[in-house]
């Protein structure tokens, strides 16, 4: 396939905060120089204002997660309407219900229909498995190609796995000024960063932290990230007498920038696809107390390049930090391993290689 004569629309849900919406920046960095032109849809966000630095069209369309009939039957229409005027020849849908539109509107017949997994499921089997019939699959993960061909019945031939990655941190760091002021004090800062939505966990982080003050009063919890739970996390920490030492930094951009200057990631999610937390941690050398959920063990060897735990365990959260304040020396030999570990996993570099190889096989079998 000539990349060059390819016009591509990129159809997530949403352009709002989280890995998924990362993915399809990287995608449109990656392929825009390639392509003759790119797209994307989705119900709109924060990150739309990326896409229009970029030169990047994007069309607002109804929450796909909304299935109300006329809200249906229009997001249909703007989606034939869009492909039709764009001349798309692929699109690339990063969400099960936009995969489903696809499906429904037989645009598979048009145009290349490729689908990217982010996550694990084990709901909607038949809505799943008539969205991505005639789609060609790529998996984030193995454990999520392990979801895709155990739960849902898929081929296994028919799904490629292409890991996540992140681009590497190159910029000066620039201090945050609540960082610099705990660690001015002495503090032992550790960050949780993701939307605050009952899949990351925070409540469990939050829970473990009291054990950890009774032994290390100066160590100090952040929490970058906003969502639905704020509010009722910010109660759990008042409630736990613990809202001193805990800080809401909300939603930042420059996610690299402040794992570098802290001194240990958590990331207590109760399930994930193949999450970016930890390859962002790696990325700057830093290393992470995770739950062993999903695609987390492929990037975390328990051990080596971090440590592992059981979700909704916050007596885990709390006896692994204080491990790692307690053995500098091995962690900082985890640390080192982490970014030997992203440098050959996961770069920005491999993910572009085997998307664009992806892409072009993806166009000889039409």
């Amino acid at each position: 396939m000539d990349l060059s004569k390819q016009n591509i629309l990129f159809f997530p849900r949403t352009m709002a905060l989280g890995g998924t919406e990362n993915v399809v920046l990287q995608l449109c960095e990656i392929f825009k120089p390639m392509v003759n032109n790119i797209v994307v849809c989705s119900c709109g966000g924060e990150k739309v204002k990326r896409l229009d630095k970029m030169g990047i069209r994007h069309y607002t369309i109804p929450d796909i997660e909304d299935k109300s009939y006329f809200v249906m039957l229009k997001t249909a229409k703007q989606l034939r309407k869009i492909v039709r005027e764009e001349n798309i020849t692929i699109i690339h849908t990063h969400h099960r219900m936009a995969a489903f539109y696809v499906a429904v509107l037989r645009l598979y017949k048009k145009c290349i229909f490729i689908n990217t997994c982010h996550n694990t499921f084990h709901n909607k089997k038949q809505l799943t498995t008539f969205a991505y019939k005639n789609a060609k699959l790529v998996a984030c993960g193995e454990m999520v190609k392990k979801n895709l061909v155990s739960f849902f019945g898929l081929p296994d031939e028919k799904v490629t796995v292409i890991r996540n990655a992140v681009t590497p941190f190159k910029g000066l760091i620039i201090h945050d000024l609540t960082i610099e002021r705990l660690h001015d004090n002495g503090n032992f800062i550790v960050g949780n960063i993701g939307r605050l939505t009952e899949q990351k966990g925070m409540e469990y982080y939050i829970r473990s932290l009291p054990e950890i003050l009774n032994k290390y009063p100066n160590t100090h919890y952040l929490v970058i990230g906003s969502g639905e739970l704020e509010e009722s996390l910010k109660e759990r920490a008042r409630y736990l007498n613990v809202d001193n030492n805990i800080h809401f930094l909300g939603y930042r951009v420059d996610i690299q920038n402040l794992i570098s200057q802290i001194d240990l990631v958590v990331l207590s999610s109760l399930w994930e696809g193949l999450p970016l937390t930890p390859i962002e941690a790696f990325s700057v050398g830093k290393t992470v107390v995770a739950t062993a959920v999903d695609g987390t063990v492929e990037i975390v060897e328990d051990g080596k390049s971090g440590l592992l735990i059981e979700p909704k365990k916050p007596e885990q959260i709390a006896e692994n930090v204080i491990w790692m304040i307690e053995h500098p020396k091995e962690k900082k030999l985890m640390e080192q391993e982490a970014k030997k570990r992203y440098e050959r996993e996961f770069s920005i570099e491999r993910l572009a290689k085997e998307y664009v190889k992806f892409y072009i096989n993806a166009g000889g079998k039409q």
